[in-house]
């Protein structure tokens, strides 16, 4: 019993290893671009040129956050993203949470139906051109609400929205009803509350969305309405000039690479640092998303 005992430990501790091996080579592979971008942000245009930046930053400078931050659509950009990210954020989650409250409950008629045209939803659009007819028949082209409300529901997220509202105990409801709360009551004051883990999965899928689109951005909205990563696109392929020449040779083109990527880093920042804080909400809520239903 002893010897079959230790080699099971000893198993347990080879795929021990080997799964750490495996992490550590996957967190490498994802870590390693990132400080590569920022080192490339840090250096100099002579370090960058003769190939001498890793992950350290060679001739330490600020002058390509320097020249992004005199651009003078850099922060407007930023301000229209974070108008964007935080509207769409909350109004799609105040959209999905009042739809996924009803969907939640078989008993209620027509919810089966209402459930099936969402899942075929998932797989089968009108396509871009009928969109963006739509959106211009709606007068919607040019406003910021043509960022804000075409994707105020996704039709995965309101299936974890859904989900999650179904492992809330029923009794809960019916011991609120009994105490006179309607409907809406028993949503804001008894499921909401509960809800804390899924509407921060959901916020955070949003959140992203919406921070990273500049596709939808370029489709519907004018040059001063652009969001920041629609500036970080036009700069990386050279559509924009930054501080002078964007492409070309010699010192002006690593000037311009080291500007690419403080710019990659300026925008993708806010969204690395949301992540950790929401990071326990957005295991939570993905399990119960996954596991339910």
């Amino acid at each position: 019993m002893r010897k079959k005992s230790t080699h099971i430990k000893d198993r347990s501790l080879a795929l021990d290893i080997v799964i750490w091996l495996v992490m550590g080579i996957v967190l490498v592979s994802c870590v390693f671009p990132f400080l590569y971008i920022i080192a490339m942000s840090f250096s100099s245009a002579k370090a960058i040129l003769n190939s001498e930046v890793t992950i350290f930053p060679v001739g330490f400078q600020l002058d390509a956050y320097k020249q992004i931050f005199r651009y003078p659509n850099f922060f407007r950009a930023y301000k229209n993203t974070l108008i964007y990210a935080s509207g769409g954020t909350l109004i799609s989650l105040v959209v999905m949470v009042i739809f996924a409250y009803p969907l939640s409950k078989p008993k209620l008629k027509g919810q089966k139906l209402v459930m099936r045209l969402v899942i075929f939803s998932m797989f089968f659009g009108g396509g871009l051109i009928p969109n963006y007819l739509l959106m211009s028949n709606l007068k919607l082209t040019g406003t910021v609400w043509a960022m804000l409300l075409p994707f105020a529901i996704n039709q995965f997220n309101l299936i974890i929205l859904i989900n999650f509202i179904k492992t809330i105990p029923e009794e809960l409801e019916e011991a609120a009803r009994i105490d006179g709360l309607s409907y809406f009551g028993i949503l804001f004051k008894i499921i909401l509350p509960l809800l804390t883990a899924a509407l921060a999965t959901v916020g955070l899928y949003t959140a992203v969305f919406f921070w990273n689109d500049w596709f939808y951005s370029l489709i519907y909205l004018k040059s001063e309405q652009y969001p920041v990563m629609l500036l970080l696109r036009n700069i990386v392929n050279g559509t924009q000039m930054v501080g002078g020449e964007a492409s070309g040779v010699g010192e002006n083109m690593t000037v311009a690479i080291a500007v690419k990527s403080a710019v990659i880093i300026t925008s993708t920042l806010p969204i690395i640092i949301l992540y950790p804080f929401l990071q326990k909400y957005f295991v939570k809520g993905m399990l119960v998303g996954a596991v339910k239903g």
